[in-house]
């Protein structure tokens, strides 16, 4: 009898603890921790590894990085390099990290000793203005505007040591470029490589065979001046893509700044909730609670109905959000040195 007893009371505990994590999964994010980061550079570039080491850039040539969670941060600008806006960083490991300038001189640069000494890895030409990095493993992309007709496009598959043109690249209109916003109108996903156009000709442009082949497809985001369009882009899984972005010269403005595809980037819809509360650069997917991130400079919105209606938690601005590697924790990036980790 005692043993059953024992068995019951083992069954009705371990329920009890299941439905006490289930109550436990937040309704609404409660902020953001901002950090000292001891800098006044803008960081755009943004690359967390885990809820512990995260890698960011931005103006200035800036570089930072921290090892314990944001509580001390180390940061220095790359030689020679102190008027360059690196808006894109991708972290490789705790001492690795390859840095995106976007403007001229448009170049990549490689740390593999923790930021102490930088390596010019590639430089692009005087028309070159790259917008945006995005790796998985060892294979990465950048998407810079176009030139002479065609979208700027470079890989390396080493990790960043090398790189080189894609020669296929897709046809581009005179002018046409992607939002160097927060690194993020840029998307791989092994051999799949999306990015947006920006300004008045907001479309997605896919490739399924990492760089071969390309097709184009139309948005309905707002996209009836240069200063509009899609910013940032996010994969949920299952097919479903979401864009945001809006107009950065009307930052709360919420006309048509949303668009959502189930098909991997084939068909775009406006979302039919509501949409964030202004111009957004950024936008990130949480699976651990199945929710959507936007950051603009206004504020910041959340979605837990993949991407359809959106309430606005913070009013704190941003310009990038990233996941780190591990899936467990949301950071974002902004002016003045400002880098933040979500807060549930």
């Amino acid at each position: 009898m005692a043993k059953y007893l024992f068995s019951l009371f083992l069954i009705f505990g371990l329920l009890s603890c299941s439905e006490e994590k289930k109550a436990k999964i937040p309704e609404v994010p409660s902020g953001w921790q901002k950090m000292d980061t001891r800098t006044e550079a803008s960081l755009r570039g943004l690359s967390p590894l885990t809820d512990q080491i995260v890698w960011a850039s931005g103006s200035d040539g800036t570089w930072l990085r921290t090892l314990n969670g944001g509580e001390t941060w180390e940061s220095g600008v790359i030689a020679g390099m102190d008027t360059v806006d690196f808006r894109d960083i991708e972290a490789i490991d705790a001492n690795t990290a390859i840095v995106l300038s976007a403007g001229q001189p448009a170049v990549i640069y490689k740390t593999m000793d923790g930021g102490n000494t930088w390596e010019k890895k590639f430089q692009g030409t005087d028309e070159d203005f790259f917008d945006g990095m995005a790796f998985i493993h060892t294979k990465g992309y950048v998407v810079g505007d176009v030139v002479d007709g065609k979208w700027a496009l470079i890989e390396t598959k080493n990790e960043g040591d090398t790189w080189k043109i894609l020669e296929l690249s897709p046809d581009g209109p005179k002018g046409g470029g992607s939002f160097a916003a927060s690194g993020s109108g840029i998307l791989v996903d092994y051999d799949n490589i999306w990015f947006a156009s920006a300004g008045n000709a907001s479309k997605i442009y896919h490739s399924s065979d990492n760089g071969y082949h390309w097709n184009t497809f139309d948005t309905p985001i707002i996209q009836e001046k240069d200063s509009q369009g899609i910013f940032s882009l996010a994969k949920i899984g299952g097919g479903v893509m979401v864009g945001v972005g809006g107009d950065f010269l009307k930052i709360d403005g919420v006309g048509k700044n949303f668009v959502i595809s189930v098909d991997n980037g084939k068909t775009w819809r406006l979302g039919e909730g509501q949409a964030p509360s202004g111009f957004r650069s950024g936008v990130q997917y949480f699976q651990r609670f199945h929710w959507l991130i936007c950051v603009g400079p206004n504020g910041s919105d959340f979605s837990k109905d993949g991407g359809e209606n959106w309430v606005r938690f913070s009013d704190e601005g941003f310009h990038a959000v990233k996941m780190d590697k591990t899936s467990t924790s949301i950071w974002a990036s902004g002016s003045d040195g400002v880098v933040a980790k979500l807060v549930y």
